[in-house]
């Protein structure tokens, strides 16, 4: 399309369908991708807007050996209760106090991944292995770890929030799906150490990629969006 081209109504509903048939998947097929792929996938996501041009982002991307490497040290952390006592996040992803409608939106898509999986309010257990298998990348053959350099402040993770989701769109238009994950945060310590990341980077979050499996449950689970009405103000007067 040529930049000052008005879009066709084909172009305009491509790109719709790319947005709007994101979700987050919690399990996908072991069909490889091909790395010339991923790379053409970054490469269109690094078109993400940034203030003055400063493109914070780095990306660390994992596959095969090295990625049944990092997903094994930190499942091994997540599933001993002793070390999992001493990781704890370096930011903080939610609030400290949560209020409504936030702590409604967030118990609702927990309970409804649950009533899917058939696990129940008091089974630990099964919690516990649902939320490890955040740390297998839900068993996508691709995954992203994220990374920031410490000097960028609040603007460049709002600039990387971008970066994201352009990725998970640009998957999409390629018949891949994603899961963005902020469970990986609590382990930034040994994340920093398996990948070499220097001292002055800092983890931002990982992110499954892949070909999601048709078959599974929880795929099937697609949350709820608040009406246009309910999050804008029109103001023209």
């Amino acid at each position: 399309m040529n930049l000052y081209e008005q879009p066709s109504p084909a172009e305009t509903a491509a790109v719709d369908a790319a947005i709007t048939s994101r979700h987050s998947m919690r399990a996908f097929l072991p069909t490889e991708v091909p790395r010339d792929v991923i790379e053409e996938i970054l490469r269109v996501a690094a078109r993400a807007p940034s203030g003055t041009n400063t493109q914070p982002w780095q990306v660390h991307v994992l596959t095969g050996a090295a990625k049944q490497r990092f997903s094994a040290r930190i499942q091994a952390a997540f599933d001993d209760p002793a070390e999992l006592a001493t990781h704890q996040e370096e930011y903080a992803y939610y609030p400290r106090e949560w209020a409504a409608p936030y702590i409604d939106r967030r118990r609702k898509v927990g309970w409804d991944l649950y009533g899917l999986l058939g696990i129940g309010k008091t089974d630990k257990a099964r919690m516990h292995d649902q939320h490890g298998r955040n740390y297998q990348f839900f068993d996508a053959p691709v995954g992203l770890v994220f990374s920031i350099d410490r000097v960028m402040q609040q603007g460049s993770w709002l600039d990387y929030g971008m970066f994201l989701q352009n990725i998970m769109i640009a998957a999409r238009a390629r018949g891949l799906h994603t899961c963005p994950q902020a469970a990986f945060t609590q382990f930034h310590r040994l994340i920093a150490d398996e990948l070499r990341l220097r001292p002055e980077q800092m983890l931002v979050c990982g992110m499954a990629l892949g070909y999601a499996d048709p078959a599974a449950v929880e795929n099937s689970l697609v949350t709820e969006r608040a009406p246009v009405a309910e999050f804008t103000r029109f103001l023209a007067d």
